[in-house]
């Protein structure tokens, strides 16, 4: 089936052009969501400099699929951007992905999983992201973590905290203390184990905030995260200046 990217642009922005990007992948347990949701997050990036783009992909509620699809459908949006990237005016070496709860898992697992790509794609060009923007995600599918029962046997095999590797791109992290699906030990946990191989996890743990704090709904945490993504992406030298947002 097909399933819709949303790109948005900066002003001026042409097809000669090489500049980062992002996608967003929403949030909604696998079953429901809409893209929409990080759309002020995509305009934002896209006033800064950024390609910005926000995915569809297939979940249970509409099209009776299992997380095994939504993260197949994620790795398609980041190699479909990277193949298309000399007509996008994207630099294809910079390209990140985000997402909140079961769409930080998506990105998450674009970043971590090396299996569950789509078999009929060029495996030749990658699906694995340049950098991780996640917000409040699902990354632990184990025995305790969240989403076992939609995964079962197969955890292992779709679990980011479990797959992490010498070479996962560098990674921000945002979470409320009081999120009842995430806890603040499995990020701490996923922190830990990524700088044990190499790589880079900037958490952000944030007081009294529960799951879905960062949506623009609540402008003052909204922008707070938000000016911490540009800073992260601005440490990539993927932007320049100083943040823009405000609640």
């Amino acid at each position: 089936m097909k399933l819709r990217l949303w790109l948005f642009t900066p002003k001026g922005h042409k097809p000669s052009d090489q500049r980062p990007a992002a996608v967003f992948f929403f949030g909604g347990g696998w079953t429901g969501g809409t893209p929409l949701q990080f759309k002020p997050h995509a305009r934002y990036l896209a006033s800064r400099g950024m390609v910005a783009v926000i995915a569809d992909y297939r979940v249970k509620g509409r099209q009776g699929t299992s997380p095994f699809e939504c993260v197949k459908d994620g790795k398609s949006a980041v190699r479909w951007l990277r193949t298309h990237a000399a007509r996008l005016g994207i630099d294809p070496k910079r390209i990140a992905a985000g997402g909140g709860s079961a769409g930080g898992h998506v990105a998450a697992a674009t970043g971590t999983l090396t299996g569950l790509d789509e078999p009929s794609e060029n495996a030749k060009i990658s699906s694995k992201p340049n950098a991780l923007l996640l917000f409040n995600p699902v990354y632990d599918n184990g025995p305790k973590g969240y989403g076992h029962s939609r995964v079962k046997a197969r955890w292992k095999e779709i679990s980011p905290l479990h797959n992490l590797r010498q070479g996962v791109p560098p990674t921000i992290v945002f979470l409320g203390d009081r999120d009842r699906l995430i806890p603040v030990k499995t990020a701490e946990t996923y922190k830990k184990k990524t700088e044990a191989v190499g790589g880079r996890c900037d958490l952000h743990v944030y007081a009294g905030q529960s799951h879905g704090f960062f949506n623009k709904r609540n402008a003052p945490m909204y922008a707070k995260t938000v000016t911490e993504m540009d800073k992260f992406l601005a440490s990539l030298g993927w932007l320049t200046g100083d943040p823009t947002v405000s609640p």
